[in-house]
């Protein structure tokens, strides 16, 4: 359906349930009530009034299911958000993984302070080269690894034990419209890591591309 590409990643909106419209009737059904579409002023001051205090079930009746390629160092941060979500990932006990590996285009420096997570400032450019040539080493050396011991007769769910987090992998993500709205405001935070949060911005660019749930987006996301 939708799709936003990343670098060698991506996030593509495969599918999607409910809209604007399955919200309000399941706030109405409470009174035995029901909106027919198209929505006036009163069910979008409902909606406005169902979020704005917290009366937030109805809104888990919208669900979307995403395809999303991404090193599997974000799938791990991601899949913390399991209220109103359902993960299903390629299993390297069944495939054998593609030579696919994330390249940061810069590498940032260890935090300074006080400060015990995420990172600093970007690192020198003589820097730069130098960690960036043992980071492709180090890729390129595990990687044969793998493959060695599967040409030994290793099986691939041992083999798998030797690659990075930064292995490209994939998922379906199937979630509701709270639980991307509370994915979003968490990982676009400016304390996020940056890598999830490219992916984060993709999600909501993606979803923003439809009208209807751009209409919801603008009245529940709080950034």
């Amino acid at each position: 359906m939708l799709k936003k590409n990343l670098n060698l990643g991506f996030v593509e909106l495969v599918d999607k349930m409910g809209n604007a419209t399955s919200v309000v009737n399941a706030a109405r059904v409470s009174f035995n009530k029901r909106t027919i579409p198209p929505l006036d002023d009163q069910d979008k001051r409902l909606l406005k009034y169902l979020w704005k205090n917290k009366h937030t079930s109805p809104f888990r009746h919208v669900y979307f299911t995403f395809h999303i390629r991404a090193p599997i160092t974000i799938f791990r941060q991601w899949q913390k958000h399991q209220v109103g979500s359902n993960f299903n990932e390629i299993s390297g006990r069944y495939v054998q993984f593609e030579n696919s590996f994330y390249m940061p285009s810069e590498f940032r420096g260890a935090p300074v302070g006080s400060v015990k997570q995420g990172s600093g400032d970007k690192l020198p450019d003589d820097i730069q080269e130098i960690v960036k040539a043992r980071y492709e080493l180090s890729c390129d050396e595990s990687y044969k690894a793998y493959l060695d011991l599967i040409e030994c007769g290793v099986c691939r769910e041992q083999a798998r034990m030797v690659l990075p987090g930064c292995l490209f992998s994939e998922c379906f993500w199937t979630c509701s419209l709270q639980a991307v709205i509370h994915f979003l405001n968490l990982r676009l935070d400016k304390n996020a890591q940056a890598e999830i949060r490219y992916y984060a911005e993709a999600v909501y660019e993606v979803l923003c591309k439809d009208p209807d749930i751009k209409f919801l987006m603008d009245i529940c996301f709080e950034r």
